[in-house]
């Protein structure tokens, strides 16, 4: 991820990554007053945003989403989970082109074939079920809101967006940002490759990480899996510690995994 870092160095990447977060905010803001789960998340079209710049703008997308949600979270709120948000959609705006570039390098992400549309699925799937992990398990960490709802919603709320409003999106802006060599592969054409076999692993320990969080995580939170390895006070509701020490480990096998990409 030492890209995430490098791209500041780069004028047209941070300007990048500013119209991504200006954007990003610009649509979140409105729909603040249109409750998904009242008190908990509002409807989120603006979810579309962060993937269609993902794949366009690479890292200027991870940090233009991350930017852009804390901007949003200024108009609904603020507090100490914000901190998840953060990271959330940071992986959020940084996995689907980087999943991308190990599925379907060289492939535009305009979905043409239904072959385009499984990649184009599992890069969204992914960026979503780790968007939702990370703030479902760190809403536990602070004993606030079950896994159970915001693992599940913003899933929902995520691929929603990625899959009603993205492609479309893609298809529109994606040639004519080619056309003008504002792709990201233009604009940080020196940026360090992974080797096939190295991005391979990354993308199974990422799959295998943000499955299992979400997995276990839904388990211990609705009491269907219990962790008998632990002590009976940790197993109780509201499961917040057995999530803690279950999923966490997991979380950190999916962002090695992101990194190893």
């Amino acid at each position: 991820m030492d890209e995430l870092r490098s791209m500041w160095g780069n004028t047209r990447m941070v300007v990048l990554s500013a119209i991504a977060a200006a954007l990003y905010a610009a649509v979140l803001v409105p729909f603040k007053v249109v409750p998904f789960i009242p008190g908990v998340t509002e409807l989120r079209p603006a979810n579309a945003i962060p993937v269609v710049c993902s794949f366009m703008f690479g890292p200027a997308a991870a940090w233009g989403a991350a930017i852009g949600n804390m901007i949003g979270d200024f108009f609904g709120g603020v507090g100490p989970a914000d901190i998840f948000g953060f990271f959330a959609n940071l992986v959020y705006g940084y996995v689907p082109y980087k999943v991308w570039q190990v599925l379907a390098k060289g492939e535009e992400p305009v979905i043409r074939s239904p072959l385009t549309l499984v990649k184009y699925v599992i890069a969204c799937l992914l960026a979503s079920a780790f968007c939702a992990d990370i703030v479902g398990w760190g809403e536990n960490l602070l004993a606030l809101r079950p896994f159970l709802m915001l693992g599940n919603a913003i899933v929902f709320n995520n691929m929603l967006a990625a899959m009603l409003l993205s492609p479309f999106l893609l298809a529109a802006i994606y040639p004519r940002v080619k056309a003008g060599h504002l792709l990201y592969q233009d604009v940080m054409p020196d940026r360090p490759q992974r080797r096939r076999g190295t991005a391979a692993l990354g993308l199974v320990l990422l799959a295998a990480g943000v499955a299992g969080a979400w997995v276990t995580g839904n388990l211990i939170s609705t009491g269907y899996w219990t962790p008998h390895a632990l002590p009976a006070s940790m197993t109780q509701p509201p499961y917040d510690r057995a999530i803690a020490i279950v999923v966490t480990p997991l979380v950190a096998l999916a962002a090695l995994g992101l990194e190893l990409m």
